[in-house]
């Protein structure tokens, strides 16, 4: 949001595939924090944002290399604590005066064992057993610490494994705490908020109240139109923004022909039966699908989608009178997968419908009230603001829908049969108890037809994925452990009961190296 009052934590990106740890865990503090690629941080950008405090994200280079990434000189004379995690504790070293190796004996990748050198407040509830499992990934490693700073920790290829310069609030860790390999690592960054001072003032109820400050100081006497799927994001967007503007808001839940079974109908019930909203149900099926027509790209599908939608919300906004603004259910992964941080070191992963996918001239601006938040910071907005519990506890459904999980061209013969498929999973799932245990749970249906036999026929009919996973935020994400029993009851049913469907896999890929959505 912005002109943000929280106690601010400022994370400074190299490229770190898992930077975005860091801020769940400083989340799940109640510190408010933001990730910031390093060619953003300039000398101004650090005394705009005033951070209490600033935290080095890993990364892919080497400071070996000769113009390779480096925080701002100006950061290390602002009074700020600091640590650096893996690049961030090899920039730290060479920028303050220490030395940095690569090469043969330098590189340690996986589990590994760090050991202690003396005590240091960072490391409070560590070494109960003399030494703590950590996660380490780097190529190069400290081979000379800058004067000031003390070695607390060592592993077998990081001798300096973790430095502090106490005097000063400096600290630094070759391995990853952020990363559920290192089960400790929730600790160090407690202890490190602790050390800087932070209160924990990022609370669900703190952030409503400002979120609908902002929206009214944003939207003043305008329209909105809100983008509404259903699902938990675009729910409670709309829910915060009815609470701060009330009649100005029309939802437009758009009908792309790409929902699960009857779902548009349980959609508009269930804002019309719990909510005194404006409400446009819009049947646009046909344009969708017939743009998505012949497309198997799931890069292009999604362009598709997203310039479509746009053009829809246009569509009705011009038919509202004062209407000036997009309402959207973009978080903060959203943001983070679909750029590279404004050219920074990470790589994207893929574009989604409601950033990538945005028109540079959409006619509309955008109001994005949940674009700081993490999933389940929006679950917990949404319990604040009273929504009920079948809207907070609905698994993610994707803005595409099922055009992504559909991998290749998309026909209405098979949209058809992934619904009837989908929907005797999530049964199956519900008979046995296990909605509330997985985070998201969907069928993909393969661009792949295979041989069966039923009765004494032979069939030629396609194949389907299942697939479950338990997250906290998606993202990372591990496969739900189903028993065989269900797995085999499941297929049974499928290929009973969906006609078009002939085997059934189940997808036990985690996040990374997969993404949870097959496209």
């Amino acid at each position: 949001m912005e002109h943000q009052t929280n106690e601010r934590l400022l994370i400074i990106d190299f490229g770190s595939q898992v930077t975005q740890l860091i801020a769940r865990r400083l989340r799940e503090l109640n510190v408010y924090c933001e990730i910031h690629p390093y060619q953003m941080v300039t000398d101004a950008f650090l005394t705009e944002f005033a951070p209490k405090a600033v935290i080095l994200s890993g990364g892919p280079d080497s400071v070996t290399r000769e113009g390779s990434p480096r925080a701002p000189d100006s950061l290390w004379n602002m009074g700020l604590p600091v640590l650096g995690i893996c690049y961030g504790q090899q920039t730290m070293m060479t920028q303050l005066g220490g030395k940095v190796d690569s090469g043969h004996g330098t590189a340690e990748f996986g589990r590994a064992y760090v050991t202690p050198q003396g005590k240091l407040p960072l490391l409070d509830g560590w070494f109960k057993d003399d030494k703590e499992q950590v996660w380490m990934s780097h190529g190069d490693h400290v081979s000379e610490i800058a004067p000031g700073f003390e070695v607390y920790g060592t592993s077998p290829n990081a001798p300096f494994a973790i430095t502090a310069d106490t005097t000063r609030n400096f600290y630094a860790v070759q391995f990853h705490p952020e990363v559920h390999h290192t089960p400790n690592g929730a600790k160090l960054y407690e202890n490190f908020v602790r050390l800087a001072g932070f209160s924990g003032d990022w609370t669900m109820g703190a952030y409503r109240e400002k979120a609908i400050e902002a929206i009214r100081a944003q939207v003043g006497d305008k329209k909105v139109i809100c983008a509404l799927s259903g699902g938990v994001d675009s729910s409670v967007t709309a829910v915060l923004l009815h609470e701060a503007i009330g009649e100005q808001l029309t939802c437009v839940f758009v009908d792309h022909g790409l929902l699960r079974l009857d779902e548009g109908a349980q959609v508009a019930a269930m804002f019309r039966d719990n909510y005194n909203l404006n409400l446009i149900h819009a049947d646009e099926s046909e344009l969708f699908l017939g743009k998505l027509e012949g497309v198997s790209d799931p890069e292009t599908k999604r362009k598709i989608i997203g310039g479509l939608f746009i053009d829809v919300f246009q569509k009705y906004a011009n038919d509202i009178e004062g209407a000036e603004f997009l309402a959207q259910g973009t978080l903060y992964p959203d943001v983070i997968e679909s750029v590279s941080f404004s050219g920074g070191p990470s790589v994207t992963i893929k574009s989604h419908h409601n950033v990538g996918g945005l028109p540079e001239k959409m006619g509309l601006k955008l109001v994005e009230p949940l674009r700081e938040l993490f999933k389940d910071e929006v679950r917990a907005l949404g319990v604040e603001l009273g929504l009920p519990t079948s809207f907070i506890g609905r698994h993610p459904f994707p803005g595409p829908g099922l055009a992504i999980r559909c991998p290749g061209e998309i026909t209405r013969e098979k949209l058809e049969i992934l619904r009837k498929a989908d929907a005797v999973y999530i049964d199956q799932i519900r008979k046995h108890g296990l909605y509330d245990e997985i985070w998201q749970a969907f069928v993909a249906i393969l661009p792949v037809r295979t041989v069966g036999v039923m009765g004494d026929g032979r069939t030629y009919d396609f194949a389907c994925a299942l697939r479950a996973v338990t997250s906290v935020d998606g993202m990372t994400a591990d496969y739900y452990p189903f028993s065989h029993e269900f797995l085999g009851e499941t297929a049974t049913r499928i290929i009973n009961e969906v006609q078009g469907i002939n085997r059934v896999t189940y997808d036990i890929t985690s996040k990374p190296p997969g993404t949870i959505e097959w496209e």
